[in-house]
């Protein structure tokens, strides 16, 4: 009775004609996980507009308290999917931190991180930072904060950083910009996980809604989370974001929509169908050049969501990105959520967070490039994607070309200019990659004890 009112509402309320047809789920109530950020928007949209419902699912969504919760939820069964940082599906599925054998068909978007530091830090940094028409030029470099951290040091002060969580794209980031800025931002061993190790500046973990209150607080000194929480260190006046993550990597992933592995084997049509709706709500989402972020605005400023003041949100959703206040820059791509294949499930963008544990010391020893390969491949799913995409196309809700289908999985190498430090990217030479890159682990190097071996 269910699916059948559901293609009732889904047939007749479409006026193009075009609609949804239902798989045979396994499973029809869903329970999804995510974390209060703006790269959530993707289920929300799929949920308030339909998608889900078109699709014969009955979803509730749950903000959970932090990534941990959301991860271990997932693990054990109280959620059957959540929004996901990239790198912990990666990390459970090789027993970093925990054990699981965790999979994605669906990317949920690009960049939208950026870096804040607190308005002490960056009126010492200014200093360093050049100027054109009264305003600093972008991207700024670490090389600015590099001598204020040295000021630190020589007075005894510890430098302290913050970021979501060890596998987050955000400490990945973050590292790589301070290392693009001659700093060393610390290794991990297995003996010592607080990825400290010969650190300069000390990162460490806050959730992100509490990222500008624990600047304000002095705690930290700076951070890198996803918004609206550097924006709303700009409409608080206690900070300044000095680097997005489209500045620092042109169209980097960001978060995945990750599902258990044996949830995916047990449910492979539900997991089909899940992927069809998230595929509809980014189409959705980029669609007309933007035309419908307002409305997602509005959406993700309601409390169930991301709970911040709409002004915030659409600061950075809505093609522009706000440094100092009163300093707002136009950056279109600033979120991307479908084009230039953002939904894609890219092998490579998988291998790049591998190849970042592995600089840093959370993959303890050498691994050849098929290793990379192979986990990279067990983890990210296009095949679900894919097919999800047909059935889409063939349903006339989405166009054949907009979807990479001959696609082996690895996108063209990152071109120098793409990145701070001008240095390419090839996801299909790991290795090769680590040792281009003047500070982290390479070869067979391995940390012992607060050294480097090897």
């Amino acid at each position: 009775m269910r699916k059948a009112l559901l293609l009732a509402l889904s047939t007749t309320a479409l006026s193009t004609g075009a609609f949804a047809e239902m798989l045979d789920v396994e499973k029809d109530e869903l329970k999804f996980g995510f974390i209060k950020l703006t790269d959530m928007a993707p289920l929300a949209v799929a949920y308030e507009n339909g998608y889900f419902e078109d699709e014969g699912l009955f979803v509730t969504l749950e903000a959970q308290a932090n990534w941990k919760v959301l991860l271990d939820g997932v693990i054990g069964g109280q959620l059957d999917g959540a929004h996901m940082l990239a790198g912990q599906p990666l990390a459970a599925t090789i027993g970093y931190g925990t054990e699981a054998h965790i999979v994605t068909p669906f990317s949920m978007d690009l960049n939208g991180n950026g870096i804040t530091v607190s308005n002490e830090i960056w009126e010492q940094m200014k200093e360093y930072v050049p100027e054109e028409n009264g305003k600093p030029v972008h991207p700024i470099s670490a090389e600015a904060l590099a001598p204020v951290v040295k000021k630190y040091q020589n007075e005894g002060k510890p430098f302290n950083m913050g970021m979501v969580f060890p596998v987050s794209t955000h400490n990945y980031e973050l590292r790589y910009w301070l290392a693009a800025g001659g700093l060393q931002p610390g290794y991990y061993s297995p003996q010592d996980v607080t990825g400290q190790i010969g650190a300069d500046v000390l990162l460490s973990v806050t959730p992100p809604p509490q990222m500008p209150a624990t600047m304000e607080a002095g705690t930290i000194y700076g951070y890198c989370v996803g918004e609206p929480w550097n924006q709303q260190a700009v409409f608080k006046g206690i900070g300044v974001p000095v680097i997005t993550d489209y500045e620092l990597w042109k169209n980097n992933p960001e978060k995945v929509f990750g599902m258990s592995a044996s949830f995916v084997e047990e449910n492979p049509n539900t997991a089909i169908a899940v992927t069809k709706a998230l595929i509809r709500a980014a189409i959705w989402l980029d669609e007309n050049d933007n035309a419908n972020r307002m409305e997602a605005v509005e959406l993700l400023s309601r409390p169930e969501y991301v709970g911040a003041d709409s002004e915030v949100i659409a600061n950075s959703m809505t093609g522009t990105f706000e440094y100092e206040k009163g300093d707002k820059r136009e950056v279109p791509d600033f979120n991307v959520f479908f084009r230039y294949n953002a939904t894609y499930p890219f092998y490579s963008d998988a291998v790049w967070y591998l190849t970042q544990m592995r600089r840093w010391g959370q993959i303890a020893e050498a691994k050849p490039d098929s290793w990379y390969d192979e986990i990279a491949k067990s983890v990210y799913k296009p095949e679900i994607y894919l097919e999800a995409a047909r059935h889409l196309v063939d349903e006339g809700l989405a166009n054949e070309a907009d979807f990479p289908w001959d696609s082996d999985g690895y996108k063209e190498p990152t071109p120098a200019a793409d990145v701070i430090d001008g240095i390419p990217y090839d996801g299909r030479q790991p290795n090769a990659y680590l040792e281009s890159l003047p500070i982290g682990l390479k070869g067979d190097q391995t940390v012992v004890g607060n050294e480097v071996k090897g």
